[in-house]
């Protein structure tokens, strides 16, 4: 599998730890993402990637073989996009998510209207996000 980010050089001294700091805090987001409505995803996953790819390659590799974000991660590094099945089940999931989260909780309807706007901005950037077609 060839990478468009494999051809960059691997930063060193002071960079190094920031770009692994700066994936760090990607990563985290990018697992939040998958657990929290509202918050996207793939696009803290690939800059986690990005991150990785210039400052450990190693671990990057780890990431694209990783059952649960190596498929992405290697679609959008690839083809430049995600598979629509994974566009629409993670709109799906972020809906589901937030309906459930807004009709049960017990929050004011200014904190429920602002959880149904940042679902909103993460599905748009879901949505924005290139198809390609599936395998």
């Amino acid at each position: 599998m060839h990478s468009p980010l494999s051809d960059r050089p691997v930063v060193t001294g002071w960079k190094k730890v920031l770009f692994l700091l700066l994936a760090g805090i990607f990563f985290v987001l990018g697992v939040m993402g998958a657990i929290l409505p509202g918050l996207p995803t793939t696009p803290f996953l690939l800059l986690t990637s990005f991150f990785l790819a210039r400052s450990s390659p190693r671990v990057n590799a780890a990431l694209l073989r990783s059952r649960f974000f190596g498929p992405i991660l290697t679609d959008w590094q690839e083809h430049r996009g995600i598979r629509k099945d994974v566009k629409i089940q993670a709109i799906v999931c972020v809906v589901l998510a937030v309906a459930i989260a807004v009709y049960f909780s017990p929050s004011s309807l200014a904190l429920r209207l602002t959880v149904i706007l940042l679902a909103t901005v993460g599905v748009a950037v879901i949505a924005r996000l290139p198809s390609i077609p599936q395998s």
